[in-house]
């Protein structure tokens, strides 16, 4: 705690400037002697803090001299502007406080970086959603990353593919992914309580309980979404389906995902101007809506389920533009 705050009243010496004990002290709620006894340590460490007496006097740091906020370089700092983080954290409810931290890294800086940094962050934008897609509507996330935050037990009515139900939850993190916010959340009560993901959007009411948890040992948020993400794109396919395509076809199949994307781009096109490929599907309905992107430059050869069910699709559309 102590060194927290001796690094804090560098900080503060170096935005502020001049600053008497009376200031420090009210600003970490401690007494004027401990904050004496700070100045005194940070004397000892080499920092170059020295007092002026009288009305107007009071404690200030050596002309030049700036703290390097815990071994960040230049390029470290101005880069962390480079976060993308104002967005999400409107939706979560910390824009003031990225605002501040962004304050402080400016801060933090030597006068001839900050520039750089400000033109950094005026260059560069990062939006982590997809083309015609809008972000989600997360009016609960702001209350699910204060439940998160502050381990907090939560009450939700959720639809899932199987229908409506109504969890209790430990929230243990949030995560955006292309756009999307999950939940990273484990069964407040009962024997598997293996941590699972949950829609934000698809949360339709949430009550933020009063009972606290206790988060998992050595539960680490970023492993545990690189293995679920893993496992879930290893266990969506449960078939495949031999495609014919053409030239165009091909760069169609691309955009429906990274692995259709792999297979068109090792596919060569035939002397007839067609391929033969192999698709890994997730179901024969979800192929069907899938492959009507391709339009007439795919053919479904099989399975059989799913080649009826492009033709009836066709069908029916052939009769509707027919009667018109």
């Amino acid at each position: 705690m102590r060194a927290s705050r001796l690094l804090s009243i560098l900080l503060l010496l170096q935005t502020r400037g001049r600053m008497t004990a009376e200031a420090l002290a009210a600003e970490f709620e401690v007494s004027v002697r401990t904050i004496y006894r700070d100045i005194d340590q940070l004397s000892a460490a080499g920092a170059p803090v020295y007092a002026d007496r009288g009305r107007a006097g009071g404690f200030q740091l050596l002309d030049g001299y700036r703290t390097r906020l815990t071994g960040l370089t230049d390029a470290e700092a101005e880069t962390l502007f480079l976060g993308g983080l104002s967005g999400p954290a409107a939706q979560m409810g910390f824009s003031g406080a990225v605002t501040t931290m962004q304050l402080k890294l400016l801060a933090a800086l030597p006068p001839e970086r900050q520039a750089a940094a400000d033109r950094l962050a005026g260059r560069f934008h990062l939006d982590p959603v997809g083309w015609y897609q809008n972000p989600d509507e997360a009016e609960r996330l702001p209350a699910i990353a204060q439940a998160v935050w502050n381990s907090r037990r939560i009450a939700l009515r959720y639809e899932s593919w199987k229908g409506e139900v109504e969890r209790r939850l430990e929230p243990l993190g949030l995560i955006l992914k292309g756009g999307l916010w999950y939940l990273a959340a484990r069964p407040a009560e009962g024997r598997r309580r293996e941590p699972r993901t949950y829609r934000v959007s698809n949360i339709l009411s949430l009550t933020t309980l009063e009972e606290t948890f206790e988060r998992p040992a050595g539960f680490d948020l970023g492993a545990w979404w690189e293995e679920t993400s893993r496992r879930f794109e290893a266990e969506i396919f449960t078939g495949t389906a031999i495609l014919r395509l053409t030239a165009p076809g091909l760069k169609r199949l691309a955009r429906l995902g990274v692995e259709q994307a792999r297979i068109a781009a090792g596919a060569a096109i035939g002397a007839d101007g067609w391929v033969e490929l192999e698709v890994p599907i997730e179901s024969i309905e979800h192929a069907a809506m899938d492959f009507q992107r391709l339009g007439a430059e795919a053919e479904v050869l099989a399975p059989a389920a799913l080649r009826a069910a492009m033709g009836a699709t066709a069908a029916r559309m052939a009769a509707l533009y027919r009667a018109r």
